[in-house]
This record gives structure tokens, C-alpha cells and sequence, in this order.
């Protein structure tokens, strides 16, 4: 871990440049370090720098020229507004934003972010970060500092135990969306092959749920509760995992829909709660019986066509 600050202060101390540089090597291949950067889902496990600090997404466009509108909020302190805007984005390679905080309507620093990607080694990710920030004070320079390098570390943390599926199916994002966002459709294709669902429950609305049994082959049960948060129609959904209703949190799940020339990339994404049940769901095919749910989501999808 490299966090390395070049600080020049202007006369007067009205105002303050520094430039931030930070890096991690990250223990995940560079695809899934980039979900982590960019995804909205996923920004949103890693943003807060501590648990003191509650951050809510007001808005989040991750693509040239998109926003992301994020309050900070510190008990006992003023609200901290952040507006980030997308200036560039070569995915797996760069990323450029601007950033600009705010408290109570006052600007308080604004800063140019890149964010360069690269392979390291043995399967391994490389970030390096640089912040160019023009702050009120030095107190925000080292704001900017703690902030940044304790939401990298828990970036690195989100990479490392994030599962990654992604699938081509050659239909209209619309006809994918439907077949996905539909409380009739969805439980006829989801899961595995083999198995099938028992809905108890079924809404799928921000702030909705659908509580279903999973039934394997062999006449398992395995109970399953999804609670859904940020959903931007046919773009993308966000839910959270739990084990069994009102059961323990498993993991933050997401899936993005993309287009061009009449394909749609489904990109579906899961953080596990810790590392263990990362590894523990490497280790029973969980990566084998995600393709296998997409591919029943591409044949409902031909077949409903």
C-alpha cells in the first residue's frame, strides 16, 4: 500500500493544492477491480470510510458524463455533499471524475480524481489513484487523505470477495429486462439447472422483496430472501441477500443490462458478507451454477421471443 501526498499551499492560505497519490495491488483480476470502482452497487459497500460515516446515494450514473450525488453524514456534524461527474472511462484501463464537496451549501474543495488499472501478478489487480484537490483549508487535504486511503482499503476488501458472471444473450435489453423484472417470469428461470422455486412472496420494487424457496434436484430446500434497493429501469437492480427470510445477510448482489447491435450483456455481480463465504461458495461451484442460471435466463428469453 502506497498513499503519497505533494501538498502546495497558496499565499494567504485561502486555498490549498495538493496532490494525493494513492496505490493498493489488489487480490483480484482486473475485471472485477473495475465493477468495484465503477458499479453502483458496489461503490456503495465501500464508500464509507469508517462506520461513524453513513453515506446515502442520492443519484448514481456511471458513464461519461453521469453523476453521482452521495451525502456524508457524521453524527453531530453538518451533511457533506459530494458531486462526482464521469469525465472518462476506458473500461478495465482509466477513469477520470471531477470531485466536489460541499457542507450547507458552502463548496469546500473540488478535485480531479484518475484512476489508472493495470495486471499485477499471480491473477492480481494493480489501482493507482490521483487526486489533484484544490481544498478551502488544510483540514479538508487531510479529509481527502484519511477518506480516500481508508475507502481504498475497503475497496480492496469488496474485490477480494466479489463474484463476478457476466453473459451475451442475443435479445433487446427490453425483452431480457422484462424476463427478469417480471414477479410471473423471474421464477420460472432462476437458479440452476435442476431446480426450481417456491414463491412465498414476490415485489420487485425498490424497497420490495421476494421470499422463495430454492428446491434442488435431489428435493432440497434452501430458503431465500432478496430485498431490493436501487432499481434504474433496464439498466440495472440492486438486492441484498438473505439466508432464509429475515435471515442473515449473505451478500449485496447486482445485475447491469447493456445493448449494442440488438446483444444484451447481463453483468451479475455478488459481494459476500465476509471473505470465508467467498471462498466458501468458490469452493461449491457457486461461479458453475451462476452461468447455469443465466443460460436458463437466455432460453426463457429465446423461447418467449
Amino acid at each position: 500500500m502506497t498513499d503519497t501526498p505533494e501538498t502546495t499551499a497558496t499565499g494567504g492560505g485561502a486555498s490549498r493544492f495538493a496532490t494525493l497519490t494513492f496505490e493498493r495491488i489488489i487480490g483480484a483480476p482486473r475485471a472485477v477491480l473495475w465493477e468495484a470502482w465503477t458499479a453502483p452497487a458496489l461503490r456503495a459497500v465501500w464508500a464509507s470510510p469508517s462506520p461513524a460515516v453513513e453515506v446515502t446515494f442520492l443519484q448514481a450514473e456511471t458513464g461519461i458524463g453521469g453523476r453521482e450525488i452521495s451525502l456524508c453524514k457524521v453524527e453531530g456534524e453538518p451533511d457533506r455533499r459530494c458531486d462526482c461527474l464521469w469525465l472518462e472511462l476506458e473500461p478495465g484501463s482509466r477513469s477520470v471524475n471531477t470531485d466536489v464537496v460541499s457542507s450547507e451549501g458552502v463548496p469546500q474543495s473540488s478535485a480531479l480524481v484518475t484512476a489508472d488499472f493495470a495486471d499485477a501478478s499471480d491473477g492480481r489487480s494493480r489501482l493507482v489513484v490521483t487526486v489533484q484537490l484544490s481544498a478551502r483549508d488544510g483540514a479538508m487535504e487531510d479529509g481527502y487523505r484519511q477518506g480516500f486511503s481508508a475507502g481504498l482499503d475497503n475497496l480492496v476488501s469488496a474485490a477480494e470477495r466479489t463474484m463476478l458472471l457476466r453473459r451475451e444473450i442475443r435479445a433487446p435489453r427490453s425483452a431480457v429486462w422484462n424476463a427478469w423484472m417480471n414477479p410471473e417470469t423471474l421464477p420460472l428461470w432462476w437458479g440452476p439447472d435442476g431446480f426450481s422455486c417456491r414463491t412465498k412472496r414476490i415485489d420487485l420494487r425498490p424497497g420490495g422483496a421476494w421470499v422463495f424457496d430454492m428446491i434442488g434436484p435431489d428435493g432440497t430446500v434452501y430458503p431465500n430472501h432478496h430485498l431490493y434497493g436501487d432499481i434504474v429501469p433496464q439498466e440495472r437492480l440492486g438486492y441484498t441477500l438473505l439466508w432464509g427470510e429475515n435471515g442473515p445477510k449473505h451478500a449485496d448482489a447486482w445485475a447491469a443490462f447493456e445493448e449494442k447491435d440488438g446483444v444484451t450483456t447481463v453483468t451479475l455481480g455478488m459481494v459476500f458478507s465476509t471473505a470465508a463465504e467467498f471462498q466458501d461458495a468458490k469452493g461449491f461451484g457457486a461461479v458453475e451454477l451462476g452461468q447455469q442460471t443465466l443460460g436458463k435466463l437466455e432460453r426463457f428469453v429465446a423461447a418467449a421471443r
